[in-house]
């Protein structure tokens, strides 16, 4: 009875363990030490609808006309990606600008999109740029929005780099105010590729429910929005609704990106 008694228990404590072994194998596994230091900086934005553009007499033909959209939840960064960042997934960076705390530089939206396609091959994630309409609705201060000129002030000085007092050249992230969502660096800095292509026309037809313009094209010369301004733009080229372009294979020493993804 004894010997019956403790073969009985031995194979239920051999279970046990088994089963919790085979347990903690299953276990999902930790993120990515990149995928860690991202999530760190990712703040959550409260989808809503605000005036998209403007109606300035200042502003261009392709800012017009202010028009009412909406944008679902979504997930974006602090800071604009920096070359510690770039490097740690793609090994080395072109930066015209080179410091770990510099955003990277001298990209084309092309190679934006190749170091996402990596990141995400690295990470498991699905990380991307934000559209067009998911980046001014941040930059104005989503839900937050207090109706500021520039991305967390009136007073650009208080929050970005530009023209007037960046000497020139990019800085390292998050030296100025945050916006109301807690974005550094929205205005000026180096400017931020988005997923859309450009077109000067779109407001006018954009559909109202999370508008996304983004195209695949072979052509070289396809035009893709560009947002935010730069280091190198005057205060009355840098409000909120300011559009620009650059074609999807051209390398600018001012151009970056910052980092987005959907709310889970």
């Amino acid at each position: 009875m004894f010997r019956i008694s403790f073969l009985t228990n031995f194979k239920t404590l051999f279970t046990a363990l088994f089963l919790s072994s085979v347990l903690a194998g299953c276990a999902t596994a930790p993120p990515h030490p990149v995928t860690q230091k991202i999530e760190e900086t990712m703040v959550h934005v409260e989808g809503g609808e605000y005036l998209m553009g403007s109606d300035s007499p200042y502003a261009k033909k392709a800012e017009k006309p202010a028009h009412l959209v909406s944008v679902d939840d979504f997930y974006i960064s602090k800071f604009e990606v920096t070359q510690s960042l770039f490097e740690s997934v793609m090994g080395s960076s072109l930066s015209y600008f080179q410091s770990p705390d510099i955003p990277v530089n001298n990209l084309s939206w092309q190679q934006a999109n190749y170091f996402i396609e990596k990141l995400n091959e690295l990470t498991g994630e699905t990380y991307r740029l934000p559209t067009e309409a998911e980046w001014e609705y941040a930059a104005r201060g989503g839900k937050l929005s207090q109706n500021y000129t520039y991305s967390g002030s009136n007073n650009i000085d208080d929050v970005a780099w530009f023209a007037d007092n960046a000497n020139n050249q990019a800085h390292a992230v998050g030296m100025k105010q945050p916006n109301e969502l807690g974005l550094y660096d929205m205005t000026g800095n180096v400017g931020e590729f988005v997923s859309d292509a450009y077109d000067d026309t779109f407001y006018r037809f954009s559909p109202t429910d999370n508008p996304n313009n983004a195209r695949d094209e072979a052509s070289g010369l396809a035009h893709k929005s560009v947002r935010g301004s730069s280091f190198s733009y005057k205060a009355n080229e840098s409000e909120n609704y300011r559009r620009d372009f650059a074609s999807q294979s051209i390398i600018m020493a001012d151009m970056g990106l910052r980092l987005v993804r959907d709310a889970k």
